[in-house]
């Protein structure tokens, strides 16, 4: 996985009624644009994320 700052970050639910969740990534700390990647999230917080399987990149 590789992104740029401004990409979005969306990673998807996991359980049944549990909705995506979005953030601006805001910083890249990896090498080459790879994780970890500190994401601001739509309810204002910011989260240092290693992205799993279930989260893509959006580009900005």
């Amino acid at each position: 996985m590789q992104a740029s700052v401004g990409d979005v970050l969306i990673v998807h639910g996991h359980v049944v009624g549990q909705g995506d969740r979005k953030g601006e990534i805001i910083e890249v700390r990896g090498p080459d644009g790879t994780p970890p990647y500190v994401v601001r999230f739509e309810d204002g917080g910011e989260h240092l994320i290693f992205p799993g399987p279930d989260a893509v990149v959006q580009p900005a």
